[in-house]
């Protein structure tokens, strides 16, 4: 009866040990590369700086790497061509279309109105 505790015991038992080691080398720091993806070949130590880049020494900058300049060129001048271009494209809303055809209409109506009135007297 108390078998099936015994399994979930250990069943929990090897869950802490992997939670302990997430890579399943046993101890934790310890063991083989052999069971480490072929994804990270080494192991990294980022080093506590920034896309682990050391910061320049005092008084000078940080130099630019190649692809830099063009991509933040490419965003400026897409940015210039969006906020430009869609300020500036025309109204084809059919709201605004109604409203100028419904104004032309009243207006046509005001002027014969205004013309019947010329003429009635």
């Amino acid at each position: 009866m108390l078998r099936p505790f015994g399994a979930v015991r250990q069943l929990l038992r090897r869950q802490r040990l992997r939670a302990a080691d997430p890579h399943g080398h046993g101890e934790v720091g310890h063991g083989s590369h052999e069971n480490k993806s072929w994804f990270s070949p080494g192991d990294n130590d980022p080093g506590g700086y920034l896309f682990n880049e050391t910061p320049p020494p005092p008084g000078h900058s940080r130099k630019w790497e190649d692809w830099e300049l063009p991509y933040y060129a490419t965003g400026v001048i897409a940015f210039l061509m969006l906020s430009i271009g869609l300020s500036s494209k025309p109204d084809t809303n059919i709201d605004t279309w109604a409203r100028n055809v419904a104004l032309k209409r009243l207006e046509e109506e005001e002027q014969a109105a205004a013309a019947a009135k010329g003429e009635a007297p």
